[in-house]
């Protein structure tokens, strides 16, 4: 395919038209003209023959006006022949060659109709003649009216002629709306390209609006909104790094302040196996960190995929995370409701999605928690409450942002994990304070 830039295209697009357009007049007007002209000749023919018959008949009109003619009156006389009883008279005209008029009286004697009109090309020329029948001295007579191509050919010669001046015009003319809408559509996406340039260098702090045209209006707009979303990406990855690398330094710093004391011989704890266990504990937490901050990547990436999903049993996955997390606060109550409900969801990731919010839950309940699923229409609603402090206000609409922390959280991406779960299942999260509960409500729609 031959790379165009966008004035050559414009040109190109033009250009066809145009030939499309001369290519189409010039096979559909002289067809249409020639047969135009060709009924005008018969009636001219008629009208004289007319003439000839009766000079007193209303069904001629009248002689045009030589000086305003724009083809020589000469052209367009008219020649008659009187054939009465095989015997050929000519009048006005020199009479046609004598094939022809052999043709002629051929065609006048099989004649059946009392007027009729014929064609005969004779030497690269065109003849055209009307034979009438008439009554004379009981005799039976034929007036042939002719009249050759030349005023036909003349007048469609001189009719091509100004088309062809007139197309000449029209191509001049158009260029000036080409010459105008190039200039038009090479400004803003000019401007628009070098914006994209500044883009491709990481330099989107210069904005772009244009005003006039609304389409585009609607693509300096959308470009706006790639450019803000490029910010808002660009900063939210400055951010996380700068909290991933916070929230490992300290784990690694005790790592490494407890290595070194036992390696001085200087017991942190009473015993080596206490200053082991806390190196444990730091470790494993970095491991954890580390793992959510390699899920949450993860599920950023798996945004266009389609996920897998089958079907699950509520109370199959509800029970099992119930045992798993009741020996961690033997004082809590775990209350599962609706583990009849089935629906279609990635296990892999629901599973993750409850646990973040059941680890959440229990930073903060004080006695009880629910965890229930509801079945609805269009979706199945999973909820996670429990009876703790409620959330402030302020902190509601940023509780799923990444690494945001409550009064008693860790580095905050459980639950940006659970947002994004959530989303690749085109479903909705909420949060509320609701009948001294703090309620997390996860809706997913029945999808297989």
């Amino acid at each position: 395919m031959i790379r165009m830039n966008l004035t050559r295209r414009i040109w190109l697009s033009f250009s066809a038209l145009l030939i499309l357009v001369a290519l189409s007049m010039a096979i559909i007007y002289p067809m249409y003209i020639q047969g135009t002209l060709t009924e005008e000749t018969y009636r001219i023919i008629e009208q004289a023959q007319n003439r000839q018959v009766n000079p007193f008949s209303d069904q001629f009109t009248p002689d045009f006006d030589d000086e305003s003619a724009i083809i020589d009156p000469a052209m367009r006389e008219t020649g008659h022949l009187t054939v009465i009883d095989r015997v050929i008279s000519a009048r006005q005209m020199s009479v046609p060659p004598g094939a022809a008029i052999d043709v002629m009286m051929e065609e006048a004697e099989a004649q059946e109709a009392e007027t009729a009109r014929y064609e005969l090309v004779y030497e690269g020329r065109t003849l055209f003649y009307v034979i009438q029948q008439y009554q004379s001295s009981d005799e039976e007579a034929y007036l042939i009216s002719f009249m050759w191509d030349s005023y036909r050919d003349t007048l469609l010669n001189s009719l091509w002629g100004n088309f062809i001046y007139l197309l000449i015009l029209t191509t001049a003319f158009t260029l000036l709306p080409a010459i105008w809408l190039t200039r038009y559509l090479r400004k803003p996406l000019r401007l628009l390209g070098s914006h994209f340039e500044q883009i491709a260098k990481r330099n989107w702090k210069e904005p772009f609006h244009w005003k006039g045209d609304e389409d585009f209006q609607k693509l300096s707009d959308q470009f706006e909104l790639m450019r803000q979303n490029l910010i808002r990406h660009d900063r939210s990855q400055k951010t996380f790094i700068q909290h991933a690398s916070h929230e490992l330094k300290t784990p690694i710093m005790v790592v490494k302040t407890y290595a070194q004391s036992v390696k001085d011989g200087v017991m942190p704890k009473d015993t080596v196996e206490e200053s082991m266990d806390v190196i444990l504990q730091e470790a494993n937490r970095m491991d954890k960190r580390v793992k959510d901050m390699l899920y949450f990547t993860k599920l950023g990436a798996m945004k266009q995929e389609t996920i897998n999903r089958e079907k699950i049993v509520f109370g199959e996955l509800a029970y099992r995370l119930e045992e798993r997390y009741r020996l961690q606060r033997t004082e809590l109550n775990f209350i599962v409701q609706g583990a009849d409900v089935t629906f279609y969801g990635d296990l892999e990731q629901l599973q993750i999605l409850l646990e973040n919010l059941i680890e959440n839950a229990m930073r903060y309940a004080e006695q009880n928690i629910w965890i229930r699923a509801e079945n609805g229409v269009h979706e199945v609603t999973l909820f996670v409450e429990n009876d703790g402090e409620a959330i402030p206000e302020e902190d509601v609409h940023a509780i799923f942002d990444p690494f945001r922390k409550g009064n008693k959280g860790q580095y905050g991406l459980g639950l940006a994990i659970v947002k994004q779960i959530v989303e690749l299942h085109h479903g909705q999260h909420h949060v509320e304070n609701n009948d001294h509960k703090v309620s997390f409500q996860m809706r997913i729609p029945h999808k297989k």
